[in-house]
């Protein structure tokens, strides 16, 4: 089978909700990332034979085919096509993987995966029509596995339950990946992947260039003095992800392209693996498609150098590490989503963006990225540093 390889894996800083990005609309962030995946790579944007966007909430300002409004948006000429996905939080890892079966079958030879989601300007939940009435599952649905709805956040309060972690642990995890996040950007360990914007303030117009939701001065008393969401309950606004806004891309050409344009490989895509399960405890399924993504690659744990598991919530890559036997000191090397924010649609390639990048900064060789997803679905993607 044809290789497929990246070459430029790019992101912004995250934004907080109502912070720094929410002035960009949209179909400007997807258009900025798209606009600097082209540029960084050298590649013509002409030769862009497509662009797969992953968008969770893909309604209002998100809406009317986000992908197709982000090429327009950009530097790209409108000859490119784009088509626009939701894998709920893995749609921009679905993307890549799309992105690299399309080089891999011969098909196509760049393609951009990519990932945008304002979460200030397009609210989690605003595709359910809130105060109409609409129903997202239907009662023979919710009636097969006995449940009202199926709720992510009840699904990581059943994972800390399932696997025995106090609020206390949950809480020392938060801490370790704000300190490792903080840590990373005073070591300007994010330079290579951050694609900086301009952002108007009360104070002026400044570059945006550092992740807004990391807690330099994190401590264990404030994330213990937090609410629980539930009552008795473990989680809390601390140990889950934060709502972020944000864009991400990752350009993957054929081997032929990286000749025909001259291009540098930064890594070799491996193994593309996506597995589904229990959708009621949900956030759970990492665990199981890792098992079977390293057996079809032929790869044990300790082959792999870094991972980067999505802190959807704390409970997640806690389970996940105890599941596969994993080295802690391996996994999200710069924090995670508790400290650098999750902004849906773009995690998939923004956690790539950061995967890339940090093996090549620590001169490791494969690397491994997975995603919970709603409706208990998990992508993962292994990789190998060139």
């Amino acid at each position: 089978m044809a290789e497929a390889y990246i070459v430029d894996a790019v992101r912004t800083a995250g934004g907080r909700r109502n912070g720094r990005l929410a002035g960009w609309h949209p179909n400007d962030l997807g258009g900025a990332i798209l606009s600097a995946a082209v540029a960084r790579s050298g590649i013509d944007p002409a030769a862009v034979d497509d662009v797969i966007m992953g968008c969770v909430s893909q309604a209002g300002e998100q809406g009317l085919h986000i992908g197709r409004n982000s090429v327009l948006a950009s530097t790209l000429p409108q000859s490119v096509p784009a088509v626009s996905i939701d894998r709920q939080c893995g749609s921009s890892q679905q993307a890549i993987h799309f992105a690299a079966q399309a080089v891999m079958s011969g098909t196509q030879d760049v393609v951009i995966a990519s990932g945008v989601e304002s979460m200030t300007r397009v609210p989690m939940g605003v595709t359910a029509l809130p105060g109409t009435g609409a129903r997202p599952f239907s009662d023979a649905v919710l009636g097969r596995f006995g449940v009202p709805t199926f709720s992510q956040f009840h699904g990581a309060e059943m994972i800390a339950k399932k696997h025995g972690f106090s609020r206390e642990q949950l809480d020392a995890y938060a801490l370790e990946t704000h300190r490792r996040a903080a840590a990373a950007t005073e070591r300007g360990d994010f330079a290579d992947e951050i694609l900086a914007l301009d952002v108007a303030l009360e104070t002026g117009r400044e570059s945006h260039r550092v992740d807004e939701g990391i807690r330099f001065d994190a401590s264990a008393e404030g994330l213990g003095s937090l609410k629980t969401l539930v009552e008795g309950g473990a989680i809390t606004a601390g140990n889950a992800s934060q709502v972020c806004d944000g864009s991400s891309a990752v350009t993957i050409v054929s081997e032929q392209a990286l000749k025909d344009h001259g291009l540098t490989p930064l890594a070799r895509i491996v193994n593309l693996t996506v597995t589904a399960g229990d959708p009621v405890i949900m956030l759970e399924e990492p665990l199981f498609a890792t098992d079977r993504a390293l057996q079809r690659a032929g790869l044990s744990i300790g082959d792999i150098d870094l991972y980067e598991v999505n802190e959807a919530f704390a409970p997640v890559p806690m389970a996940w590490l105890n599941h596969v036997g994993a080295d802690p000191d391996r996994l999200n090397v710069n924090g995670g989503a508790i400290a650098l924010g999750h902004p849906l649609g773009a995690s998939g390639t923004k956690l790539m963006a950061t995967l890339v990048h940090a093996l090549r900064k620590r001169g490791k060789r494969y690397g491994l990225q997975t995603m919970c997803e709603g409706g208990g679905i998990a992508n993962v993607t292994i990789i190998e540093a060139l």
